[in-house]
């Protein structure tokens, strides 16, 4: 009778382990194949805000004159070359009536949105790391951050101006991109030259 039970059980055992081994596994998968995307991975990539709503936009279009605006006052004293110090007061110009703009479109929106006036700590961040660069390498830097502070501002302004939620602030946004790409070339040549002289 035990030696019955024995057997038994270990027919048990060795279809429950069959079972486990094959189907079991198939169908565990199946669904963890499927959930994995199969597309375009960079869809899978979180986007920094929501670049169409209104706070958003204005929060990040003001942090991108700060950064522009308070990197190329440091500029304007560490600066080595005469071209880059030039460039920096023409940002310190455009970006200051860039700020005074984005204000009165916010203002005539008649939304209560506020523009910030502190930096947040991605823009400290920026201005640290460049306030530490070593004198011979400053040009380089500041220019290097011109481009690429300038070429997010750009995607910010083209977004929003397709896809805002607010009229004004779209056009404003539509307004603002052509003088940024200028920016953009414009900082893009100067990093080249100065790559380039080396």
């Amino acid at each position: 009778m035990t030696r019955h039970l024995l057997i038994a059980g270990a027919a048990i055992a060795a279809l429950s382990l069959a079972a486990c081994g094959q189907p079991a596994d198939q169908s565990a998968t199946a669904p963890a194949e499927s959930v994995t995307p199969d597309a375009n991975p960079t869809a899978t990539v979180p986007t920094m805000a929501d670049e169409a709503s209104a706070p958003d936009f204005v929060r990040l279009a003001a942090q991108s004159d700060m950064l522009e605006i308070q990197s190329s006052q440091l500029a304007l004293e560490r600066a080595q070359n005469a071209e880059v110090k030039a460039f920096a007061q023409m940002m310190i110009d455009a970006h200051t009536q860039t700020t005074a703009d984005l204000k009165t479109a916010v203002a005539a929106t008649g939304q209560p949105i506020t523009p910030p006036t502190t930096a947040d700590e991605e823009v400290t961040d920026e201005l640290n790391d460049l306030r530490e660069t070593e004198a011979a390498d400053f040009d380089k830097e500041y220019m290097e951050l011109q481009v690429e502070t300038h070429q997010k501002a750009l995607n910010l302004m083209q977004r929003y101006a397709g896809d805002g939620d607010m009229p004004g602030l779209q056009a404003f946004a539509a307004a603002t991109a052509p003088a940024i790409q200028q920016h953009l070339n414009q900082a893009t040549a100067l990093r080249d030259r100065l790559a380039n002289a080396n």
